[in-house]
């Protein structure tokens, strides 16, 4: 354990974890936890860690350059306000970084997206919508990029946007099913 004056020791990868999910304050695992839930259900392992762009910077850069030689292939940065954590994590490793910007308590996530999205040439961060809807996305997007070399992934997707269109055919299904009088947009 550190001592008081000296600071913890920098995470290591989780065995076997393919994606790292990084979050600037443990107030976003929340939102958070349904990017990790949504790896979990296509069998991708994940490696959590809470680190600051602010105030462990050190850290997100020893982490972010050794990410690749852990065995990391896709990093997922959740930030609010400032949120420099995806741009931090970006500069220091090769590997594809998503960025969630989080709700703010006071632009209601919007300095969170413009500080995730606004990168300078040349610094690449995919960036996402701001909060659940962008962690889902961010999980999904990083299943993408693994099931470009992975075969079973690829058919784990095709069966999710499977379920999806499914959904909506259903939910247009009981739509049609109502009255004719009540039927939005059928005017006849």
């Amino acid at each position: 354990m550190a001592s008081k004056n000296e600071p913890p020791p920098v995470p290591v990868a989780a065995s076997g974890a393919r994606v790292a999910i990084l979050m600037g304050s443990d107030s976003d695992l929340p939102i958070m936890q349904k990017c990790l839930d949504t790896l979990h259900d296509f069998g991708v392992p994940a490696d959590v860690h809470v680190m600051s762009a602010h105030r462990s910077p050190q850290a997100v850069a020893q982490y972010a350059s050794r990410a690749e030689e852990q065995g990391l292939e896709v990093l997922i940065c959740a930030a609010g306000g400032a949120a420099h954590l995806a741009g931090v994590v970006a500069a220091h490793s090769a590997l594809p970084v998503l960025g969630v910007p989080m709700p703010s308590k006071h632009l209601s996530g919007m300095d969170s997206l413009f500080s995730t999205v606004q990168m300078p040439g040349g610094v690449p961060v995919a960036t996402f919508a701001i909060g659940e809807a962008g962690a889902v996305n961010a999980a999904l997007f990083a299943v993408q990029v693994l099931a470009r070399k992975e075969p079973a992934l690829r058919a784990k997707l095709a069966a999710h946007k499977h379920r999806l269109a499914c959904g909506v055919r259903e939910k247009d299904a009981a739509l049609q099913g109502q009255p004719s009088g009540k039927t939005p947009g059928n005017a006849r």
